[in-house]
């Protein structure tokens, strides 16, 4: 019935959506399989793709030759570049996405890759040869072989749901949960552990009351993610910024008797940069509020995503608690939040190449690995894919240095810290971040994927003429000198400074010194310059 593949991947969510298309694309026979053909590529929790540190590894999936950033410019909503206000190094492209229209891309755009068939089953087990991975064992009893195997199960592997005192077994709601690999392979020697994540609930945007919040539009300019010529919506969505409030917090803490998260049903540890509306309280006791983000969940859907308020607390406690929401008066849950716990294998187990250590052709690649997140997810899928590729021909495989990018930075962590909480990437933990920027991820990683055979020739035609025009800019600069005074009466007009001193704003600011405390400044009332001391700004006081 089935052939002999090269690739099979296991689970269809951000992770095995990339490892199947790089491991096609570069020559391999990929067999994807899933539990349920109609959520390939679902987004089980926010409709949103990129952030701060992540936008900056879907741009290097797109310069890899990966499908993540033109999908999420296909299905976007709405766009924003973050952190502007800082250095270009921290600038991050974030896009909010159509849910269903970003699936429905992701599938459209597999079916169209050669090389990729699918097949909807549960895999049970794996087929293992002399240390090696041969296949799989599907639920119908189905033995299907291949060269190499490459599990992404996000967290379906014996996931169990939790909302308040109820509890049943599920991978994400109302679907099962995945079973028998866990067990095969902490026998062949591997180290299992439980981790949990949480999603809030999703709410009807009909009973919502928009003229109590803060409207969050996008920018006038969509960049995007793709360095190829993706066409960008014309119009976007806005989202929405409210609040919680004491009396949301004293509603929710009645409910903490029956949390799961405190009554000790829950035995995974959550992500701690992500966490749940109720552990926010108590982490957080001395602030009043939290802000909370209103996302739509695509173009012709009423259906709205609470961002900031994932929970497991009782349905009745949940509801009664976003009632006293402004703008939450007269809510109407569609579903209520839930948390969910699931096995993961430290990844320590692993090489750089993310293949397991113990067994031979088998790769780990997302949350299996202990990672949370789209974006974290996906990059890992794209190198366990290459890698597989690279494996079964007996070719290098691709790793990429700390030094190259944000997506060698997170492998070489799980690696060689591995991690006991949901890891998330941060501009913090690369140490190069200035030069890993988001807008330079082409010319740091298309060459070499265009010489792996993943990227195109298109791609690649792109970032020479990109390389050359940055050629042309520098040959101008070191021909072109400009004099302070001379540059002066343009930055007058493009910089507003604020001085902390006497809360005044002026139409320039020049600072000759390094200590940065004394300042020619111009006041708008008055064309007379004036030097004066200004003490340095904390941290909480910036110069603008």
């Amino acid at each position: 019935m089935f052939p002999q593949y090269d690739v099979i991947v296991v689970g269809a969510g951000h992770a095995g959506c990339e490892a199947a298309a790089s491991a096609a694309n570069l020559g391999s026979r990929v067999l994807l399989i899933t539990m349920n053909m109609q959520t390939i590529a679902q987004m089980s929790c926010n409709p949103a793709m990129g952030g701060i540190a992540k936008g900056q590894i879907v741009r290097e999936i797109d310069a890899l030759g990966g499908y993540s950033g033109i999908v999420t410019d296909k299905s976007m909503i709405q766009f924003r570049m973050l952190n502007r206000s800082k250095g270009p190094a921290m600038w991050s492209p974030r896009a909010q996405s159509d849910r269903m229209l970003f699936a429905a891309t992701w599938r459209g755009m597999l079916e169209q890759t050669p090389n990729v068939d699918f097949y909807q089953d549960m895999v049970n087990s794996l087929i293992v040869k002399d240390g090696k991975a041969c296949g799989v064992i599907t639920g119908l009893g189905h033995e299907i072989h291949s060269r190499a195997v490459v599990v992404t199960s996000g967290t379906f592997l014996n996931g169990v749901i939790h909302i308040g005192e109820k509890r049943f077994g599920g991978g994400r709601v109302a679907e099962k949960a995945a079973t028998g690999i866990t067990e095969q392979l902490v026998s062949l020697g591997f180290e299992s552990d439980r981790l949990k994540t949480g999603t809030p609930p999703r709410i009807d945007g009909r009973s919502l009351d928009y003229s109590k919040m803060e409207e969050q539009k996008g920018d006038e300019e969509i960049v995007g993610f793709s360095y190829l010529d993706i066409p960008k919506p014309q119009q976007q969505r806005s989202c929405w910024i409210t609040y919680t409030n004491q009396t949301v917090h004293d509603i929710l803490k009645t409910g903490f008797d029956r949390s799961p998260m405190y009554t000790g049903r829950i035995e995974g540890v959550g992500p701690r940069y992500c966490p749940s509306i109720e552990d926010k309280i108590n982490r957080f006791a001395e602030r009043d509020r939290h802000q909370l983000f209103i996302e739509p969940e695509g173009w012709n859907t009423v259906e709205i995503y609470v961002n900031g308020f994932s929970t497991s607390l009782p349905e009745e406690v949940q509801n009664q608690a976003l009632r006293q929401v402004p703008g939450f008066e007269n809510v109407r849950i569609f579903r209520p939040g839930y948390a969910i716990e699931y096995d993961y294998f430290p990844p320590t187990q692993l090489k750089h190449s993310l293949e397991t250590k113990p067994l031979e052709n088998l790769f780990f690649a997302g949350q299996i690995n202990g990672t949370t997140g789209y974006e974290e997810a996906a990059c890992q899928g794209l190198m366990a894919g290459i890698n597989a590729h690279q494996k079964i021909n007996q070719l290098e495989p691709l790793i990429l240095k700390r030094s190259e990018a944000y997506i060698g930075v997170l492998v070489d962590d799980l690696i060689s810290k591995g991690t006991d909480e949901p890891y998330r990437m941060f501009t913090s933990r690369a140490e190069f971040r200035t030069l890993l920027r988001q807008d330079n991820a082409d010319l740091r990683l298309t060459e070499t994927s265009y010489r792996l055979g993943l990227a195109s020739q298109e791609r690649m035609e792109k970032t020479i003429q990109k390389q050359q025009g940055v050629e042309k800019i520098k040959e101008v600069l070191k021909d072109f000198s400009l004099e302070p005074s001379e540059s002066l009466e343009y930055l007058k007009e493009k910089i507003q400074p604020r001085c902390f001193k006497n809360k005044k704003r002026f139409r320039s600011c020049f600072v000759p010194t390094s200590t940065s405390t004394r300042c020619q400044l111009l006041s708008p009332d008055s064309k007379k310059r004036s030097t004066v001391t200004i003490p340095r700004p904390s941290n909480k006081q910036r110069y603008r």
